[in-house]
């Protein structure tokens, strides 16, 4: 496996703090696409690429919520209005809005 990994490891490397096309980079042959390791440093393992990108793959529902999540203004905005003009039903739903996402998305 010296010079060439699996492509299914390139989000591990990317996980380990690796970049494409500068540490490494995809080729295809004979129909099978194959990573080029052109990094200065160890190439990792087989199993610390899997495991990099199972904690990855386990983190998935942080990137869901993430997407859906309200936004910081809209957060700064209700927050505002509860504290400043003393009205809690920006909160309220807002709060609601983030469980839901929650139950969506569960960890």
């Amino acid at each position: 496996m010296e010079g060439l990994v699996m492509a299914w490891h390139a989000k591990g490397l990317e996980q380990l703090g690796f970049v494409f096309e500068e540490d490494f980079y995809t080729i295809e042959k004979n129909g099978v696409v194959e990573l080029v390791w052109r990094s200065n440093q160890p190439q990792p393992t087989e199993a610390e690429c899997e495991a990099a990108k199972a904690e990855y793959d386990n983190l998935q529902y942080q990137r869901d919520r993430q997407a859906e999540y309200p936004s910081i203004n809209e957060l700064i905005v209700a927050l505002w209005e509860n504290v400043v003009e003393e009205r809690a039903a920006s909160v309220i739903s807002l709060e609601a809005t983030r469980q839901a996402i929650k139950t969506k998305y569960p960890k």
